[in-house]
């Protein structure tokens, strides 16, 4: 489902990412774990292809086949948003918006027409347990709803893969715990592949599979 093959990546004379090898499956739920500046984030930008990795001949990096270190800016971004959703920390909500206009945005980027987009944001937050605030601005949310938003809107188009940076690392426990949880329900009920990046031990044993990395290689 992805592949990566001797992924470097170069801030200056700083190497943070030292060829970097990992193949994923479909379905399967991973965790990056490590010490901050051992080059988890990194990666998982490369990975969802919001960063480049360093030029290389030997180097590769695959969704369902498509090798995207050969794409075009265009190709990329429209490859991404029908593949990929992001869940960040810092939910990234737009503040002027409703939860259901956030919700939507990819899908509009992505030429849904209103009512399509509509109709499948309100499925989401319906799902999510957020249909009493399908109206409500982010700040009119709690840090959990927030989230959970931004999970809807990394749904929206279906996306093969969703990439998560410490995306319980803003909330509260109860709200961390619940979090975690519905990421193996959307699992088990739509077959998405999760490549989460965490300092929280709970979510990284829970895991179908934790992967350690140090100093810019996966070590284990």
């Amino acid at each position: 489902m992805i592949k990566a093959k001797n992924i470097h990546k170069f801030y200056g004379n700083l190497e943070v990412l030292k060829g970097v090898d990992l193949s994923i499956k479909k379905g399967e739920i991973v965790a990056i774990v490590g010490p901050s500046g051992a080059g988890k984030t990194t990666l998982l930008q490369i990975l969802g292809t919001l960063d480049n990795p360093a030029a290389s001949k030997n180097s590769t990096l695959s969704i369902n086949n498509q090798n995207l270190l050969e794409l075009k800016d265009k190709s990329l971004s429209k490859f991404r948003n029908q593949h990929i959703g992001f869940i960040f920390q810092f939910h990234q909500l737009l503040p002027e918006f409703t939860a259901l206009e956030n919700v939507c945005i990819p899908a509009f980027i992505g030429n849904s027409s209103k009512n399509e987009a509509e109709k499948k944001a309100k499925e989401l937050l319906f799902f999510l347990g957020l249909s009493d605030r399908i109206h409500h601005k982010p700040n009119e949310l709690s840090g959990g709803e927030q989230q959970r938003v931004a999970v809807a809107r990394a749904l929206i188009n279906n996306p093969d893969v969703i990439f998560a940076d410490e995306p319980s690392g803003n909330l509260d426990s109860a709200s961390a715990k619940k979090l975690h949880e519905l990421f193996f329900t959307l699992r088990d009920k739509f077959n998405q592949t999760f490549v989460i990046v965490t300092h929280n031990e709970e979510l990284a044993n829970m895991a179908d599979r934790k992967l350690e990395m140090k100093d810019g290689k996966i070590i284990n």
